[in-house]
């Protein structure tokens, strides 16, 4: 017996918050353009197909973004407030085709369906997408990560598109020192670390010191996607391949470079 619809899109919601919020900057923006969104559907705004939910929600979401922003895909969500994307190096509809390919995991053809594009442009947008990742100014990455051969890919990772490793740490001691001998640029981190000490926790006193994107690395995103407190904008999930990272870590830098 099929689910009831409400529950079934309330199951949704964490993939639908993960794709405004890598493309928002931010959790306040990112959550905001997801209410909006399903406003727009309760009052019959949007419409969506109930056996392709999840690429309807992701649609409808794009479509409101469109809306807010007069057409341009770089929205404001000026009813709110609330600045929901910032102008960076790479083409809005690059980004959007980027992170519904690489974090969402979209594959060109429902990528073109949730950006209204024929698929010979998806895969164009794509192209010119990663060419221009590869151009992006590096930085330097602290590692926050208890399990060493995780540890070893991310920083590998990392380092093949031409940033920096400042160290990578297994605990929340060490990455507390670690952040104050060399301010990292960017912080990835797991979120339960080797002394159960919480990389939350972590990352939270890193910053009240030092400015700078984070990336949260967790097995279970659902928990961190709830939109009922204070959570990440950035979330990978475990396993994760490298273009995964690639894209997480440009919107990270894009959205904290650019200005508001």
């Amino acid at each position: 017996m099929r689910k009831p619809l409400t529950q079934e899109i309330i199951e949704e919601l964490p993939y639908l918050r993960r794709y405004a919020r890598a493309i928002a900057g931010d959790q306040v923006g990112g959550d905001a353009a997801v209410r909006r969104t399903l406003e727009a559907l309760l009052a019959g705004r949007a419409a969506f197909d109930a056996a392709k939910l999840r690429l309807s929600l992701y649609r409808a979401l794009y479509r409101s973004w469109r809306a807010d922003s007069g057409g341009g895909g770089e929205g404001t969500l000026a009813n709110d407030g609330i600045v929901a994307s910032r102008v960076s190096h790479i083409d809005g509809l690059s980004r959007h085709a980027l992170v519904l390919s690489a974090l969402e995991g979209l594959r060109p053809p429902q990528v073109a369906e949730v950006l209204g594009l024929e698929v010979d442009e998806v895969q164009r947008l794509l192209a010119s997408g990663r060419g221009e990742l590869r151009r992006q100014p590096p930085t330097d990455v602290l590692i926050i990560e208890d399990e060493p051969i995780i540890a070893l890919d991310i920083a590998a990772a990392v380092e093949r598109n031409g940033h920096r490793v400042t160290g990578t740490a297994a605990t929340r001691a060490d990455a507390l020192a670690l952040a104050r001998a060399d301010p990292p640029g960017l912080v990835l981190a797991d979120i339960q670390l080797a002394d159960d000490s919480s990389g939350i926790d972590a990352v939270r006193e890193i910053l009240e010191e030092h400015d700078a994107p984070v990336i949260f690395i967790t097995a279970f995103p659902e928990r961190l996607l709830t939109g009922e407190r204070p959570e990440p904008a950035f979330l990978l999930t475990k396993p994760f391949d490298p273009e995964t990272l690639n894209v997480s870590i440009a919107q990270a830098l894009a959205t904290r470079r650019a200005p508001a």
